[in-house]
């Protein structure tokens, strides 16, 4: 069964900030990475990337530079900074209070004894 994509809408910053809590990547080396880690249940397009990745780095949530990738390649590659890892806390800690409130309503309810 297909994921329906409008799900990915609101944690797509978490995850690139995850990815970059590892070690810094460049824009193609996240979508990969991002695709092997969920088992290709998330697949980014460049489309979708690289306006989240500038409007990141304008927000000072990373940092970019450019090294050379291979002999003959140069990729700009981000790195997370303070603030970023800042604001990965808090969306993982939102997303950890989204989730067990979305459980609980699939498991009835907290307090379904109660009733």
């Amino acid at each position: 069964m297909a994921i329906n994509k409008s799900l990915l809408t609101g944690s797509t910053t978490m995850l690139i900030l995850k990815l970059l809590e590892i070690h810094d990547m460049y824009g193609y080396q996240m979508i990969e990475q991002l695709a092997a880690r969920s088992n290709h249940t998330f697949s980014l397009k460049a489309g979708t990337l690289y306006p989240l990745l500038h409007t990141l780095e304008q927000q000072g949530m990373l940092t970019s530079y450019e090294d050379q990738a291979d002999s003959t390649r140069v990729r700009k590659y981000y790195s997370l900074t303070k603030k970023g890892r800042g604001m990965l806390a808090e969306k993982q800690d939102e997303w950890r209070k989204y989730t067990s409130a979305v459980n609980q309503v699939l498991q009835g309810g907290a307090n379904l004894a109660a009733l």
